[in-house]
C-alpha cells in the first residue's frame, strides 16, 4: 500500500514539492553560510520524494547550534512552508482521496519548520518511535 500511496504522490506532488525543496537547497548551497541549510532542504527533498513509510525523529545528539539554526530557519523560511503544508493539506482533505494525501502533507510540517537536528527514519524500524 506504501508504494501505491508513494507513487501516486510521486505524481501529483512529490515531484514538484521535492524539485522546489532542491533549487532551495542549492541556492543554500551556493550562499557558503547557509550551507547546513541547504542539506537540511536536500533531505526535505528526499522525504517530500517519497513521505509514506518514513517519519521524523529527533536527533539525540543535536545540539544549541541545531537549535539557533533552526530559530534563524523559522524566521526566514520555515513558517511559510508550515504554512503552505497546512493550506495544501486542508484542501487535500476535503476529498476523501486526497486525505492520506493531506495526512503527508500535515507530517511534513515539523521538518519544514524546524529541519536541523531532525533525521527521516523508516517506520517500520524499531528507533522510529524515539
Amino acid at each position: 500500500m506504501k508504494l501505491i500511496l508513494n507513487v501516486i504522490w510521486l505524481v501529483l506532488s512529490g515531484f514538484w514539492l521535492a524539485l522546489g525543496y532542491v533549487l532551495a537547497g542549492i541556492i543554500c548551497c551556493v550562499l557558503i553560510v547557509t550551507i547546513p541549510f541547504g542539506i537540511a532542504s536536500f533531505r526535505i527533498a528526499g522525504y517530500a520524494l517519497w513521505p509514506f513509510g518514513r517519519t521524523t525523529v529527533e536527533r539525540r545528539d543535536a545540539g544549541a547550534g541545531s537549535t539557533i539554526g533552526n530559530v534563524i530557519w523559522i524566521i526566514f523560511a520555515g513558517w511559510w512552508l508550515a504554512l503552505g503544508h497546512i493550506c495544501t493539506g486542508i484542501a487535500l482533505c476535503v476529498t476523501i482521496i486526497g486525505i492520506p494525501f493531506g495526512i503527508a502533507n500535515f507530517k511534513m510540517i515539523p521538518i519544514s519548520l524546524m529541519p536541523l537536528g531532525r533525521e527521516i527514519v523508516p517506520t517500520d524500524e524499531p528507533f522510529a518511535t524515539r
